[in-house]
């Protein structure tokens, strides 16, 4: 039975946690986080935060920035890990916050909580110098499987990670989604996990990422009124400012919680704060000084390729 308050003690101080203790928190996650429905339903006072993408030392500025749990309600939109040098101090971190506080810590699944984009974008990597082997990165990817896809707010506010689908209209829809499995390459699940807003259109394109949509205006404001909304929120872009509304109407704002993105972009970050009033309110910070941080030193992988 592991003990959660030394979990997140050694957490906050990014120790990296023993290879058992790290698969009994990804065991009582899974536990926890099946028990979720794919749309949280939420109330304010509420943060909204975007990327992560293991910048540790940004998180914890982030904390800082908006108040530590449990005195602030936090809802993640996903890509806890990948780019960043320390990912898997990130995702204990926040598994760590999710335990101690279930209903004060809501994480939402991005396209980066997936096993091919992992293995191609540093996670994989990581867990395999760290631990030596490729368990830990697998009990991970059991729990990425069972992140929440989306979570809603006071019933007018649709957080997710990446945006909109040609194949779903309704809330409805994306609560029937099958979710416990590989983010697949095409479909809602897809769509909803890549998809982008774009000023230049009124429906959809194809994104040029090469999975999920471009969408426009028009199929954005149908989306918010059919469903009763007043604002889509979501993450999964560089935004150098922090965060960005699109269209006229400002129904759809991007948020990105990474500041300097990869150690190198210049971009300021973001968290969205929404009060019972609904006011919304960006609260903006910069990255951690690179004196006050680590960088790990070059690691070769303790495997044969």
């Amino acid at each position: 039975m592991i003990d959660i308050d030394k979990c997140l003690e050694a957490s906050i101080k990014r120790q990296i946690l023993d290879e058992k203790v790290m698969i009994e928190l990804c065991n009582k996650a899974v536990e926890l986080l099946l028990e979720e429905p794919n749309i949280p339903v939420l109330t304010t006072p509420i943060t909204i935060c975007g990327d992560i993408h293991g910048q540790f030392y940004d998180l914890l500025q982030l904390f800082k920035t908006g108040g530590r749990p449990p005195n602030t309600k936090y809802i993640f939109m996903g890509d806890y890990v990948d780019r960043g040098y320390y990912s898997l101090e990130t995702l204990s971190l926040l598994l760590c916050f999710k335990l101690k506080y279930p209903s004060i810590i809501t994480l939402l699944r991005g396209n980066h909580e997936a096993r091919q984009i992992t293995q191609s974008y540093g996670f994989y990597d990581e867990c395999m110098k760290r631990y030596g082997n490729k368990l830990i990165w697998v009990k991970c990817m059991e729990v990425f499987d069972c992140l929440p896809i989306a979570a809603l707010v006071n019933d007018r506010v649709l957080c997710v990670h990446g945006g909109l689908s040609p194949y779903a209209h309704t809330l409805d829809q994306l609560q029937l989604i099958p979710r416990k499995c590989e983010v697949p390459t095409e479909g809602i699940f897809s769509d909803i996990m890549w998809s982008d807003p774009e000023n230049a259109i009124l429906d959809y394109q194809h994104s040029p990422r090469g999975a999920g949509y471009l969408f426009g205006s028009r199929v954005a404001r149908e989306f918010v009124h059919e469903n009763g909304l007043d604002l889509i929120c979501r993450a999964h872009q560089l935004v150098m400012e922090g965060y960005k509304h699109s269209f006229k109407d400002s129904c759809v704002v991007t948020v990105w919680s990474a500041p300097n993105y990869c150690y190198r972009s210049g971009n300021i970050a973001a968290i969205l704060s929404l009060d019972d009033t609904m006011e919304e309110k960006y609260l903006l910070f910069s990255e951690v000084p690179s004196n006050l941080r680590d960088k790990p030193p070059i690691m070769p992988i303790p495997y044969f390729m």
